[in-house]
């Protein structure tokens, strides 16, 4: 691990903190941790929720340091594009729910790696963008992919071929986040959503997402078949047994994610 990420966990919430002043951004260290990190979440299985937030007040996170493609060494470009879509498509792929409260400015890959989560949201005063083509470059770590699928071409290319930044109430208004909040409250926002996480079963968020995410690359007829089947498979779980004599009993369930 690495002194860039900062990872905390509280009850059946791990909180991730990008802290690498002054603009949190991405290093090959810390993409390589990310990865790692996410990992051996999916293997806590008192984990059920990862939020992840921005050191400071002014930055979410800043992407990657342009000074590491300067020179335009090719082997170099190779590689961060390498850590950056291992690091945001295992995020992508995280057992549970993954939400980016994005406390300021989220640029390039700092916005990338809100949209490999699954819940985004942002303060009033939070500026976004994906403006790799002003420089010469684009998005690499899933933002052409990712964006296009929460907003459609339309805004996608506004903001990637047009370079378009945009503000945290139209962001909400074309659905590239799901809530806004004053400054200061994202981790807040946050964590609330993280705690009704908590009240679904971790076996079934799993298997739910798995089923959300199926026609990113199947189609809407397999995804029909799969749904039926994952609703058998949670049959040979004991959270579904728990989950259905808890609410017929009008108690909580105690979750045993297995």
């Amino acid at each position: 691990m690495t002194d860039a990420l900062v990872l905390e966990k509280r009850g059946n919430i791990a909180v991730l903190t990008m802290n690498n002043p002054p603009a949190n951004t991405w290093t090959a260290d810390s993409l390589k941790g990310l990865k790692q990190l996410v990992e051996d979440l999916n293997q806590d299985k008192q984990i059920y929720s990862l939020v992840i937030t921005g050191q400071g007040d002014k930055f979410f996170s800043a992407g990657a340091d342009l000074k590491l493609f300067a020179e335009g060494d090719r082997s170099i470009a190779r590689d961060m594009a390498r850590y950056f879509g291992e690091a945001f498509e295992t995020l992508s792929r995280f057992r549970g729910v993954s939400i980016a409260a994005i406390n300021g400015f989220a640029m390039g890959g700092g916005l990338e790696v809100a949209l490999a989560c699954d819940i985004r949201i942002a303060e009033a005063q939070a500026q976004m963008a994906l403006p790799e083509a002003k420089v010469g470059l684009l998005p690499c770590a899933g933002g052409t992919q990712n964006l296009t699928m929460l907003v459609g071409e339309g805004w996608t290319k506004r903001m990637i071929l047009c370079g378009e930044r945009l503000k945290a109430d139209k962001a909400l208004q074309i659905g590239l986040v799901e809530e806004v909040v004053e400054q200061g409250q994202s981790l807040e926002a946050a964590l609330a959503i993280a705690e009704k996480v908590a009240e679904q079963s971790p076996t079934a968020v799993a298997a739910c997402k798995q089923l959300i995410q199926n026609n990113r690359s199947n189609h809407w007829d397999q995804g029909y078949i799969l749904e039926r089947e994952l609703f058998v498979d949670l049959f040979f779980t004991e959270d579904q047994s728990e989950g259905v004599n808890a609410f017929l009993e009008k108690r909580k369930p105690t979750w045993l994610n297995k």
